[in-house]
């Protein structure tokens, strides 16, 4: 009878279970490169931002579009160089004193978490839309508002190919009824429910993707927290209440007056008009 022993299978060497341990370690250490300015996860109750609309399979080209023109007016509005260093003040008073000092500063740059950026694109999953999230000292509505003004005073030289409609949201949160509620709550105070602000004519404007929830209910329950006092005009309001549905999520918003005769901030057709009947 054969040894037992014979049979088993040899180890191998040092060598080769080294490379093997390697090639394991590197595999599960692999991951794939995000883009650059693009979160990996969705939308998130308590997000700030702006949707965009673009022609189909033009995602792409519209988000880069955006990233310019965004940037470009944040310097515009707000100023440039929002996630520069301080600048230096002062002269050193000796060499030493100037080496510990930057010596410190380094270290307080590592130690620093990185600055979230003024815009981060957020992945969806549907054609047509572009999602950017904004943080301080972006505005999405006063922010958006001028653009679409620029754009009608220079209405004859067009700045973007890509970007259809521009629509600001105050805040992001759940689309459920407990979500939506708050988010009307702290959405519509400043225009409804301060006191001195009077009477507003108002029209609500919701617009619902890969959503089933009910357009008339969901207007309703947006007008029941508008509260009395403000009557409907769907015609010449004082102040449009945006609502937007995508998935499970909702944001919302208020914006001016010239709504509509900024095209509903659609810069496509501040730029090149056309002739089809206005939706009611």
């Amino acid at each position: 009878m054969a040894d037992s022993s014979s049979k088993k299978r040899k180890a191998a060497p040092d060598s080769e279970k080294s490379a093997q341990n390697k090639r394991v370690r590197d595999k599960k250490q692999w991951r794939t490169p995000r883009k650059e300015g693009m979160a990996s996860r969705g939308i998130e109750a308590g997000d700030v931002g702006i949707w965009i609309t673009c022609d189909m399979k033009k995602q792409s080209k519209c988000a880069a579009e955006c990233r310019d023109l965004f940037e470009e007016y944040a310097t515009k509005l707000y100023g440039a160089s929002h996630d520069a260093a301080a600048a230096e003040s002062g002269d050193a008073e000796d060499g030493e004193a100037d080496i510990e000092a930057e010596i410190q500063q380094e270290l307080e740059a590592i130690r620093k978490p990185t600055e979230e950026p003024l815009f981060t694109q957020i992945k969806i999953e549907t054609e047509c839309l572009v999602f950017f999230k904004t943080r301080p000292p972006i505005e999405p509505v006063s922010f958006v508002h001028a653009i679409c003004k620029d754009a009608a005073n220079s209405a004859g030289q067009k700045q973007s190919r890509f970007i259809k409609r521009l629509t600001p949201m105050t805040v992001m949160g759940k689309a459920t009824d407990k979500g939506i509620d708050e988010m009307a709550a702290e959405v519509l105070k400043p225009h409804f429910h301060t006191p001195g602000t009077g009477a507003k004519k108002f029209a609500i404007r919701p617009t619902l993707r890969n959503n089933k929830t009910d357009r008339l209910v969901l207007i309703k329950r947006v007008a029941e927290a508008v509260g009395p006092g403000h009557p409907v005009d769907l015609t010449s309001p004082d102040v449009t209440v945006l609502v937007e549905v995508y998935q499970n999520v909702c944001g919302m918003s208020v914006v001016g007056s010239d709504y509509e005769q900024l095209k509903r901030y659609n810069i496509a057709e501040i730029y090149e008009p056309t002739a089809k009947k206005q939706s009611e």
